[in-house]
């Protein structure tokens, strides 16, 4: 056996050591991918191939946990790509409050699929808020965050947010929706009641459904095209008729859901059902 043929088979031996003690189903990760975040932690504990980097892992189990980290970390921040926010907050969501605003049952359901510590959800939260103004206890309203990263939903249980994680936010919101205890700020009590975080794989996991908007951006870019196909199906059926999609504006829409999202905004990657 060749020295690649046996990196190859160190490769294929550190990602079932990875899928039995992480769950991380890593044979749906484009390699690219995912050999550059292996190399991350390759660095960190000085390892120089595959073989030295399983050894690190069961001498040390602690190394899963920052493993993980590297594995689903996600550069975050409240409102980020405005542009996507302001089509929500101008269009989208008005266009939901308005379906909702003459039926008995006001419920507003909205996933955060991916949600990392929570900054989509509760920018989200924010913008119903204030949309709402005095009609927003009138709602039923339930936003769902889910990952695969407990450390992350943890965070986002808290609603606990570093400056930086807030940087380019209005003060006004900040003051409004934020107390400040030492270097963190905590979201308001009112917003963290109606958001719920879970953890739930997009893979594996059980399907969700009965949802008015969904937000899933910057995630499927590192999964491979027959399983981005299935996920965005799986949207798709998770959707109410008349729901919206938003996703990363680096991704397409792949398979058969090109034919059944009809588009809202294409710059944006905005879709509905």
């Amino acid at each position: 056996m060749n020295e690649t043929e046996v990196e190859d088979e160190n490769y294929s031996s550190l990602k079932s050591l990875i899928n039995k003690n992480l769950g991380f189903h890593c044979d749906q990760y484009k390699d690219t991918h995912f050999k550059r975040r292996i190399a991350v932690r390759m660095r960190a504990t000085n390892s120089q191939d595959y073989s030295e980097y399983i050894k690190v892992l069961k001498d040390n189990p602690d190394e899963y946990k920052d493993l993980m980290k590297t594995l689903t970390v996600n550069v975050t921040n409240f409102f980020r790509n405005p542009d996507s926010y302001q089509i929500v907050e101008n269009e989208v969501l008005p266009e939901i409050i308005k379906s909702k605003s003459n039926s008995s049952n006001k419920s507003i359901r909205i996933w955060s699929a991916g949600c990392s510590i929570g900054v989509e959800a509760y920018s989200l939260a924010i913008i119903l808020h204030q949309l709402l103004k005095n009609e927003f206890k009138k709602y039923r309203i339930n936003i769902i965050g889910t990952d695969i990263d407990n450390e992350a939903l943890s965070r986002a249980k808290e609603g606990k947010y570093t400056e930086t994680e807030l940087k380019g936010v209005d003060n006004k919101i900040i003051d409004k929706y934020f107390e400040k205890k030492n270097d963190w700020y905590f979201i308001s009590d009112e917003l963290k009641k109606i958001a719920n975080f879970k953890w739930h794989d997009l893979i594996a996991g059980k399907k969700m459904t009965g949802f008015d908007l969904i937000f899933c951006r910057n995630v499927t870019i590192y999964f491979e095209k027959d399983l981005q196909e299935k996920l965005y199906m799986n949207f798709y059926n998770a959707l109410n008729q008349g729901g919206y999609f938003v996703m990363g504006k680096t991704e397409t829409l792949v398979g058969e859901s090109q034919n059944l999202f009809k588009p809202y905004n294409s710059r944006e990657r905005i879709y509905y059902k």
